[in-house]
Protein backbone atom coordinates (compact mmCIF):
# COMPACT_ATOMS: atom_id res chain seq x y z
CA UNK A 1 0.00 0.00 0.00
CA UNK A 2 1.27 3.46 -0.74
CA UNK A 3 1.43 6.17 1.89
CA UNK A 4 -1.81 7.78 0.73
CA UNK A 5 -3.73 4.64 1.70
CA UNK A 6 -1.91 4.02 4.99
CA UNK A 7 -4.10 3.77 8.06
CA UNK A 8 -3.33 6.46 10.68
CA UNK A 9 -1.85 4.87 13.79
CA UNK A 10 -4.45 6.70 15.89
CA UNK A 11 -7.29 4.83 14.20
CA UNK A 12 -7.97 1.20 15.21
CA UNK A 13 -7.54 -1.34 12.43
CA UNK A 14 -10.98 -2.70 11.53
CA UNK A 15 -10.64 -6.36 10.58
CA UNK A 16 -13.50 -8.17 8.89
CA UNK A 17 -13.36 -11.97 8.77
CA UNK A 18 -15.60 -13.85 6.35
CA UNK A 19 -16.79 -17.28 7.45
CA UNK A 20 -18.84 -19.86 5.57
CA UNK A 21 -20.06 -23.39 6.13
CA UNK A 22 -17.08 -25.70 6.86
CA UNK A 23 -14.45 -22.98 7.16
CA UNK A 24 -11.11 -23.93 8.76
CA UNK A 25 -10.88 -22.88 12.41
CA UNK A 26 -7.18 -21.95 12.61
CA UNK A 27 -7.30 -20.16 9.24
CA UNK A 28 -9.74 -17.73 10.80
CA UNK A 29 -8.99 -17.55 14.50
CA UNK A 30 -5.19 -17.78 14.32
CA UNK A 31 -4.88 -14.48 12.41
CA UNK A 32 -7.72 -12.92 14.43
CA UNK A 33 -5.80 -13.66 17.64
CA UNK A 34 -2.83 -11.71 16.29
CA UNK A 35 -5.01 -8.72 15.46
CA UNK A 36 -6.87 -9.12 18.74
CA UNK A 37 -3.63 -8.77 20.68
CA UNK A 38 -3.46 -5.21 19.38
CA UNK A 39 -6.09 -4.55 22.06
CA UNK A 40 -7.69 -1.13 21.53
CA UNK A 41 -5.76 -0.68 18.27
CA UNK A 42 -7.95 -3.21 16.45
CA UNK A 43 -11.64 -3.91 16.01
CA UNK A 44 -12.86 -7.27 14.69
CA UNK A 45 -16.13 -8.07 12.95
CA UNK A 46 -17.02 -11.56 11.73
CA UNK A 47 -19.38 -11.68 8.75
CA UNK A 48 -21.12 -14.43 6.80
CA UNK A 49 -23.99 -14.72 4.34
CA UNK A 50 -26.32 -14.68 7.32
CA UNK A 51 -25.76 -13.46 10.84
CA UNK A 52 -25.43 -16.15 13.51
CA UNK A 53 -23.81 -19.55 13.95
CA UNK A 54 -21.76 -20.96 11.06
CA UNK A 55 -20.41 -24.52 11.23
CA UNK A 56 -16.66 -25.02 10.88
CA UNK A 57 -14.96 -27.96 9.16
CA UNK A 58 -14.02 -29.32 12.60
CA UNK A 59 -17.59 -29.11 13.87
CA UNK A 60 -17.75 -26.19 16.32
CA UNK A 61 -19.62 -23.16 15.07
CA UNK A 62 -18.24 -19.70 14.59
CA UNK A 63 -20.52 -16.73 15.22
CA UNK A 64 -21.10 -14.11 12.53
CA UNK A 65 -21.71 -10.65 13.97
CA UNK A 66 -23.32 -9.40 10.77
CA UNK A 67 -24.45 -10.40 7.31
CA UNK A 68 -22.00 -9.65 4.50
CA UNK A 69 -24.61 -7.57 2.71
CA UNK A 70 -24.82 -5.24 5.71
CA UNK A 71 -21.06 -4.65 5.88
CA UNK A 72 -18.97 -2.09 4.10
CA UNK A 73 -15.27 -2.34 3.39
CA UNK A 74 -12.70 -3.08 6.10
CA UNK A 75 -9.14 -2.04 6.76
CA UNK A 76 -8.31 -5.75 6.52
CA UNK A 77 -10.64 -8.34 4.98
CA UNK A 78 -9.65 -11.84 6.11
CA UNK A 79 -10.73 -14.84 4.02
CA UNK A 80 -10.04 -18.26 5.58
CA UNK A 81 -9.98 -21.53 3.71
CA UNK A 82 -11.37 -24.94 4.48
CA UNK A 83 -13.18 -27.76 2.72
CA UNK A 84 -16.20 -25.47 2.50
CA UNK A 85 -14.48 -23.33 -0.13
CA UNK A 86 -15.47 -25.90 -2.77
CA UNK A 87 -19.15 -25.25 -2.09
CA UNK A 88 -18.81 -21.53 -1.39
CA UNK A 89 -17.15 -20.80 -4.73
CA UNK A 90 -20.27 -22.11 -6.51
CA UNK A 91 -22.54 -19.87 -4.43
CA UNK A 92 -23.06 -16.87 -6.71
CA UNK A 93 -24.63 -14.51 -4.12
CA UNK A 94 -21.85 -15.28 -1.62
CA UNK A 95 -19.16 -14.72 -4.24
CA UNK A 96 -20.71 -11.44 -5.35
CA UNK A 97 -20.68 -10.14 -1.79
CA UNK A 98 -17.12 -11.39 -1.27
CA UNK A 99 -15.95 -9.51 -4.36
CA UNK A 100 -17.75 -6.34 -3.26
CA UNK A 101 -16.16 -6.46 0.19
CA UNK A 102 -12.72 -7.21 -1.27
CA UNK A 103 -12.94 -4.26 -3.65
CA UNK A 104 -14.05 -1.98 -0.81
CA UNK A 105 -11.33 -3.06 1.66
CA UNK A 106 -7.86 -1.54 2.04
CA UNK A 107 -6.10 -4.90 2.43
CA UNK A 108 -7.42 -8.34 1.53
CA UNK A 109 -5.74 -11.32 3.20
CA UNK A 110 -6.55 -14.95 2.44
CA UNK A 111 -5.41 -18.05 4.28
CA UNK A 112 -4.93 -21.49 2.73
CA UNK A 113 -7.69 -22.22 0.17
CA UNK A 114 -9.23 -18.86 0.95
CA UNK A 115 -7.12 -17.80 -2.04
CA UNK A 116 -9.31 -20.07 -4.17
CA UNK A 117 -12.35 -17.99 -3.24
CA UNK A 118 -10.48 -14.75 -3.80
CA UNK A 119 -9.14 -15.98 -7.14
CA UNK A 120 -12.62 -16.99 -8.29
CA UNK A 121 -13.74 -13.35 -7.93
CA UNK A 122 -11.23 -12.46 -10.66
CA UNK A 123 -9.47 -9.95 -8.43
CA UNK A 124 -6.23 -11.95 -8.42
CA UNK A 125 -6.01 -12.25 -12.21
CA UNK A 126 -2.51 -11.21 -13.31
CA UNK A 127 -1.30 -11.05 -9.69
CA UNK A 128 1.02 -13.27 -7.68
CA UNK A 129 -0.56 -15.50 -5.03
CA UNK A 130 -0.06 -18.71 -3.10
CA UNK A 131 -2.17 -21.31 -1.31
CA UNK A 132 -2.05 -24.54 0.67
CA UNK A 133 0.64 -26.71 -0.89
CA UNK A 134 -1.26 -29.97 -0.41
CA UNK A 135 -4.00 -28.79 -2.78
CA UNK A 136 -1.88 -26.33 -4.74
CA UNK A 137 -2.53 -27.79 -8.20
CA UNK A 138 -6.25 -28.02 -7.52
CA UNK A 139 -6.41 -24.36 -6.55
CA UNK A 140 -4.20 -23.25 -9.44
CA UNK A 141 -6.29 -25.24 -11.89
CA UNK A 142 -9.40 -23.30 -10.94
CA UNK A 143 -7.73 -19.93 -11.60
CA UNK A 144 -5.14 -20.16 -14.38
CA UNK A 145 -4.97 -16.36 -14.83
CA UNK A 146 -3.28 -16.02 -11.42
CA UNK A 147 0.52 -16.18 -11.15
CA UNK A 148 0.65 -18.92 -8.50
CA UNK A 149 3.85 -19.03 -6.43
CA UNK A 150 4.63 -22.60 -5.41
CA UNK A 151 7.19 -21.75 -2.73
CA UNK A 152 6.08 -19.01 -0.34
CA UNK A 153 4.80 -18.73 3.20
CA UNK A 154 2.77 -15.79 2.00
CA UNK A 155 2.73 -13.49 -1.03
CA UNK A 156 2.00 -9.77 -1.16
CA UNK A 157 0.89 -8.18 -4.42
CA UNK A 158 -0.62 -4.72 -4.13
CA UNK A 159 -3.31 -4.77 -1.47
CA UNK A 160 -3.65 -8.56 -1.70
CA UNK A 161 -1.94 -10.91 0.75
CA UNK A 162 -2.31 -14.67 0.25
CA UNK A 163 -0.82 -17.28 2.55
CA UNK A 164 -0.05 -20.96 2.48
CA UNK A 165 -1.71 -23.62 4.60
CA UNK A 166 -3.49 -23.09 7.93
CA UNK A 167 -0.82 -21.82 10.38
CA UNK A 168 0.73 -19.63 7.66
CA UNK A 169 -2.14 -17.23 8.20
CA UNK A 170 -0.62 -16.16 11.51
CA UNK A 171 2.70 -15.32 9.84
CA UNK A 172 0.80 -13.34 7.20
CA UNK A 173 -1.29 -11.52 9.82
CA UNK A 174 1.89 -10.39 11.57
CA UNK A 175 3.24 -9.17 8.22
CA UNK A 176 0.06 -7.15 7.74
CA UNK A 177 0.45 -5.69 11.23
CA UNK A 178 4.05 -4.79 10.39
CA UNK A 179 2.82 -3.05 7.26
CA UNK A 180 0.04 -1.11 8.92
CA UNK A 181 2.00 -0.30 12.06
CA UNK A 182 5.66 -1.38 12.11
CA UNK A 183 7.88 -4.41 12.50
CA UNK A 184 8.47 -3.78 16.18
CA UNK A 185 4.73 -3.94 16.83
CA UNK A 186 4.50 -7.23 14.93
CA UNK A 187 7.39 -8.65 16.96
CA UNK A 188 5.71 -7.49 20.16
CA UNK A 189 2.46 -9.25 19.19
CA UNK A 190 4.32 -12.45 18.28
CA UNK A 191 6.06 -12.39 21.67
CA UNK A 192 2.78 -11.86 23.52
CA UNK A 193 1.32 -14.82 21.64
CA UNK A 194 4.46 -16.90 22.37
CA UNK A 195 4.56 -17.50 18.63
CA UNK A 196 7.70 -18.02 16.54
CA UNK A 197 7.01 -15.60 13.68
CA UNK A 198 8.46 -16.78 10.36
CA UNK A 199 8.99 -13.26 9.08
CA UNK A 200 10.64 -14.39 5.84
CA UNK A 201 7.79 -14.82 3.35
CA UNK A 202 9.93 -17.18 1.25
CA UNK A 203 10.35 -19.64 4.15
CA UNK A 204 8.29 -22.61 3.01
CA UNK A 205 9.39 -26.09 4.09
CA UNK A 206 5.98 -27.39 3.00
CA UNK A 207 6.45 -26.58 -0.68
CA UNK A 208 7.64 -30.17 -1.22
CA UNK A 209 4.03 -31.23 -0.62
CA UNK A 210 2.96 -29.45 -3.80
CA UNK A 211 1.39 -32.08 -6.06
Amino acid sequence: MNSSSAIPSTKPIHVGAVIFDQFELLDCYGPLEMFGLLDQDARITVVAETMGAIRSAAGPCGMADAAMADAGGFDVLLIPGGIGTRTAMANAPFMAELKRLAEASRIVASVCTGSLLLAKTGLLDGRKATSNKRVFQLVAGHAPAVNWIAQARWVEDGKYFTSSGVSAGMDMALAVIAKLRDRDKALEIASRAEYDWHADSSWDPFASATV
